[in-house]
């Protein structure tokens, strides 16, 4: 038994994990991550969700997420702009490279990975460390990044799992009384994600054998409402690759789901089960649609005594988890756009929350987007509508994440940084994203540094202190306030965070702050070569643009939707009017059939229809 002694100790190397990981060894702390699987990243990239949703908007790409981006942008030369379910799609073996090399440019960050934590180690009501099976590791600060919680389970730390009815936090969309649903998915269903491969017209791939647990009735009609070629670039990657990871009849799994935290036993029973699930989607897949399609072989690493692996994801890519009970709960109430506006209302702390942050603080430190999104495989739930179009298309209302949702109500020396937070289980359908979960990540590993340097526990932790050091930070400034019309690049960027923290009762409810318009370049992974459309413009109604293009040339006669993540340029787009004859340059998405602008002209002014602009 080998013993290690940090000032801050990370288990579990899935997204959360491994920006806590990274942001603390780059604050100054000795760090160590302690991870399953020898891929960092989870669900960016050992799960296989090579298409993250949520804070696609210029203004939140900011922090590790941004950064993520922007490398993705310089390592895969293909571009990002492959499939419709997301505006960035990538090989996950290069997301994985790029945490790694991250880890590894950091002296003060000890990686271990194929541990699992056993024990975790405690001194009256203090985490002093945890024991693995061939480490113990103690620690003045541990955080829990694994992907199910389970060191809430291991160290007796109060949690959450599975739903709430409307009598405990008021949410709008809990249910009154308790109904069948919640006793079949105590929690939202995995996916286990396969990678399939296009193998050309004419091509035969090898045959996907049949699982036991086969039923191809359970898959029959996935793709009905959308299409064979739509439901196949829904994930599409470079390479002719498609992230398999479908929520209509497909390969999302919850039966059984309970067992995910019963025995160790029963946990490998349904996830041999939830791979077996995929498997058979992959074959329906190649039966129904044809052996041009296979499994891309190459994609994950085989690790013994695993069912992923291959093209299989290295584990499965877990929605919900156990839910910390912290000083705060995030509800749905929270995440939902304030009355008469489109932004969730900033967490303020107030008397009687039996917090010890200063009244009147808000505490907001990490920013998401995303609709509240629900997967259940017998069906959808009805929830309060978190939505707005902005550039051209539907995206999520923003929102915050109080650093009271990372803290225990009693437990001292511990954060959590995953889909763990102390979160509802309706609000979860929003706070589980990808992006956002690095968030909490970064912020989570920021705030155990910051207690090291600081001498406090997390509870003790000043929350301006915090804020600061992540809007300042070197390696990866990351906003905390979410401002639709603030680009990261902007020179009033630092100005205009600050601002609102200082005065949070004059948050805007539109989410603009008062600046003048100064169109970003830097962070934007999309702007390298452009193409020029020439058409006219088709308004369909608010915020929904269209281009009717004539022009052979480059992509020939169609509509294209016209979208953007630019702030500026979402300011002109709401000056465009019906039949106005315009160019627009930008990226062309052939499977979503948009065209993301970078850039928009008079068409007068161009004297060629269709041409590269660098």
């Amino acid at each position: 038994m080998h013993e290690f002694q940090a000032d801050v100790l990370v288990v579990g190397g899935g997204t959360g994990g491994t920006a806590a990981a990274l942001q603390a060894a780059r604050r100054g702390a000795n760090t160590i991550l302690v991870s399953e699987f020898p891929w960092l990243g989870g669900m960016l990239t050992s799960a296989g969700v090579a298409a993250p949703d949520g804070n696609e908007l210029l203004a939140f790409q900011t922090g590790i997420w941004g950064a993520f981006l922007r490398e993705l942008q310089q390592r895969q030369p293909e571009g990002l702009d492959h499939g419709w379910v997301s505006f960035f799609t990538y090989d996950p073996r290069v997301g994985a490279q790029i945490f790694a090399d991250w880890v590894a440019a950091l002296p003060n960050l000890k990686w271990i990975n194929g541990q699992v934590p056993l024990e975790v180690l405690k001194q009256g009501d203090r985490v002093t460390g945890v024991r693995f099976t061939e480490y113990t590791v103690w620690a003045s600060i541990t955080l829990d990044g694994t992907e199910l919680g389970d060191l809430l389970a291991l160290g007796e730390i109060p949690y959450r799992w599975g739903w709430e009815l409307q009598s405990e936090f008021r949410e709008p969309s809990a249910p009154i009384a308790p109904i069948p649903l919640m006793q079949r998915y105590p929690v939202q269903a995995p996916t286990w994600v396969v990678i399939m491969q296009d193998y050309g017209p004419g091509a035969i791939a090898p045959e996907i054998p049949t699982p036991p647990n086969y039923d191809e009735g359970r898959f029959a009609g996935a793709w009905e409402r959308h299409g064979v070629e739509a439901f196949l670039n829904y994930g599409r990657l470079p390479g002719n690759r498609f992230m398999i990871n479908w929520p209509i009849r497909g390969n999302d799994y919850g039966e059984g789901v309970q067992r995910l935290v019963a025995s160790e036993t029963a946990r490998k029973q349904f996830l041999q089960e939830a791979r077996w699930h995929s498997q058979g989607f992959a074959r329906f897949i190649q039966t129904q649609i044809g052996r041009r399609y296979g499994l891309a072989e190459d994609i994950f690493p085989v690790l013994p005594n695993s069912p992923g692996g291959g093209a299989y994801a290295l584990h499965p890519y877990y929605r919900e988890s156990r839910r910390l009970k912290g000083q705060l709960t995030l509800k749905e109430q929270d995440i939902l756009p304030i009355s008469g506006g489109c932004v969730a209302s900033l967490p303020m702390v107030v008397l009687g929350q039996g917090c010890t942050l200063a009244e009147n603080v808000c505490d907001a430190i990490a920013i998401g987007n995303y609709v509240n999104d629900h997967h259940y495989p017998s069906g959808d739930i009805d929830l309060k509508p978190k939505s707005m179009r902005w550039g051209g298309r539907c995206t999520g209302t923003p929102f915050t994440i109080p650093y009271r949702c990372l803290v225990p109500e009693t437990v001292e020396g511990f954060l959590v940084c995953e889909k763990n937070i102390s979160v509802s289980h309706i609000a979860n359908g929003a706070t589980r994203l990808q992006p956002l979960v690095l968030g909490i990540g970064q912020a989570a590993g920021m705030a155990a540094a910051l207690c090291i340097e600081q001498q406090c526990q997390p509870r003790e932790l000043e929350v301006r202190s915090l804020q600061e050091a992540l809007l300042t930070d070197m390696a990866a400034p990351t906003a905390v306030i979410p401002l639709l019309n603030l680009p990261p690049d902007h020179p009033n960027w630092l100005r205009w965070q600050h601002h609102y923290l200082k005065h949070p009762e004059e948050y805007p409810t539109n989410g603009d702050c008062p600046i003048e318009s100064a169109q970003a370049v830097a962070p934007n992974v999309h702007k390298k070569t452009l193409t020029a459309i020439l058409g006219w413009v088709e308004l369909q109604d608010k915020q929904n643009y269209a281009l009717i293009v004539k022009e052979p040339d480059p992509i020939g006669e169609r509509k294209l939707q016209l979208v953007t993540l630019d702030p500026e340029l979402n300011e002109k787009m709401k000056k465009l009017k019906q039949e106005q004859f315009i160019t627009a340059l930008g990226k062309y998405n052939r499977a979503g059939e948009w065209l993301l602008v970078e850039e928009m002209i008079d068409a007068e002014s161009v004297s060629q229809p269709a041409v590269d602009y660098p």
